[in-house]
């Protein structure tokens, strides 16, 4: 089987497209598969990474407020699906999946005009505006949550729940063999995790700053790993050597994550976004989460993530707005966590947020994008 996988600009794109990418390729060693992607997303570092070849197609999303950006846009709106038409007239996939990003519309739009079975899968609760856009003209749309379908207008029919699939790795290794594996020390009693998406977040750094130089510089039995993302980590590092924070041998600050299942499976607690890969993957693994929703996503769904678990007394929860005055609750709930006293919580939060996995959502897709294909092959 011949596939073409796209979605891009932030990893909570590219990462679901590449666990359904490694789930077809675990089961079909023989399954040729390349991705689609933009020149300025993040695919353009894990893709590779992840061994697929890269396409390029140029499309931008346009911005809410006028701008003379726009008409780019709609330019290249109306454009992208020839250009795309040409990568898969010389791939000649069996099947194109797309999971969100502007990338996704042309893609998946001239491989389904070019009767080519498509399906896309929309990792967050409000479905966003390629998934919208592609609805009526694909074949499939997988879901993670129920009520997504609520948001849109297409044939039912075509619509499945199957939660989120997830990179191979994540809850297949234990916390102490993940320890021995990034060859932490053992003196070390909690790791303690935290990132701020694949782009980054002003306002999430400056508060795991807050956290290692009040918390984790002075607890020597914590060991701290954070990630800044790209566009933040020039800015990032430079506070964190005025702080005079790379002087602590417990802090480790990175730009990016890759070895993310190995760094989760040995993490006590982990600080981070509210987007629904991570909340998946933390479900899978069983981890005690802080989670600091963004703000600037549509509908708030960031938030409306979090707060189902904080609910559900899964997760612990801040907005942006509660972390002024150098992030004291945040401080606060750290320190709790990771203590003998908080313990109890921590592992009831753990207990508490596995109720919220779909362990199997990986084998769900590939099995029906298999059955997919050979329904298109009938009907011809």
């Amino acid at each position: 089987m011949r596939v073409l996988m796209t979605g891009g600009g932030t990893g909570g794109h590219v990462n679901p497209a590449l666990a359904i990418a490694n789930t077809i390729q675990k089961n079909d060693p023989d399954a040729v598969i390349a991705y689609v992607g933009t020149k300025k997303g993040i695919e353009n570092k894990l893709v590779p990474k992840a061994g697929y070849p890269l396409y390029f197609v140029e499309v931008q999303g346009l911005r809410r407020s006028f701008s003379p950006a726009n008409l780019k846009a709609a330019y290249l709106a109306a454009t992208s699906p020839r250009k795309a038409r040409k990568i898969i007239e010389e791939f000649r996939p069996d099947l194109v999946v797309g999971t969100g990003g502007y990338v996704s519309w042309p893609v998946v739009k001239a491989a389904a005009d070019m009767g080519i079975p498509t399906a896309l899968h929309e990792s967050n609760a409000i479905a966003g505006v390629a998934v919208k856009m592609l609805q009526k003209c694909v074949d499939r749309i997988y879901l993670n949550f129920e009520k997504t379908g609520e948001t849109l207008t297409c044939d039912p029919a075509k619509l499945m729940k199957v939660g989120n699939p997830v990179m191979n790795g994540f809850a297949s290794i234990t916390r102490e063999e993940a320890r021995e594996k990034l060859g932490i020390d053992p003196k070390y009693r909690y790791i303690l995790l935290s990132y701020a998406g694949s782009m980054g977040a002003e306002k999430v750094n400056d508060a795991v700053l807050c956290v290692m130089r009040e918390f984790t510089a002075k607890h020597p039995e914590v060991y701290h790993i954070h990630a800044t993302g790209s566009i933040e980590w020039e800015l990032c590092g430079s506070q964190f050597r005025e702080m005079g924070l790379d002087r602590c041998e417990n802090i480790e600050l990175v730009e990016y994550i890759y070895d993310m299942p190995t760094k989760m499976a040995a993490a006590d607690l982990t600080i981070n976004r509210a987007g629904a890969m991570t909340v998946s993957e933390l479900a899978i693994c069983g981890k005690s989460a802080i989670f600091i929703p963004s703000p600037n996503v549509a509908e708030n769904h960031q938030y409306k993530n979090a707060k189902v678990l904080y609910d559900a007394d899964a997760a612990g929860l801040f907005e942006e707005k509660d972390l002024t005055d150098g992030a004291k609750p945040l401080i606060a709930e750290v320190e709790k966590l990771l203590s003998p006293a908080g313990e109890a919580l921590a592992e009831t939060r753990r207990k508490n947020i596995r109720q919220f996995a779909v362990p199997d959502s990986n084998k769900l897709i590939y099995n029906d994008l298999v059955k997919l294909v050979e329904e298109k092959k009938k009907a011809k």
